[in-house]
């Protein structure tokens, strides 16, 4: 299935969240499956980690880069 949709959300470990993700374990995002990683950030404290969450998801203009493969991350990260 081919769907135009961006999943943002953080997660210690990134590649166990996306198999969970996958295997339809969770159910709001489950009707969209298979999700790719396009594109990851690290940051050191939690604090930080949701803050940049909450950047991303209200940005129509990072989403829309996201998608497009043209985003350009921050040089520095938390």
């Amino acid at each position: 299935m081919n769907h135009d949709r961006l999943y943002v959300g953080m997660s210690e470990d990134i590649e166990q969240r996306l198999k969970e993700h996958n295997a339809g374990k969770t159910k709001s995002i489950k009707a969209y499956i298979p999700y790719t990683l396009i594109h990851s950030e690290c940051y050191q404290n939690k604090t930080d980690a949701l803050k940049r969450e909450r950047q991303i998801k209200n940005s129509g203009k990072i989403r829309q880069e996201l998608k497009q493969g043209s985003y350009k991350a921050p040089s520095s990260n938390g």
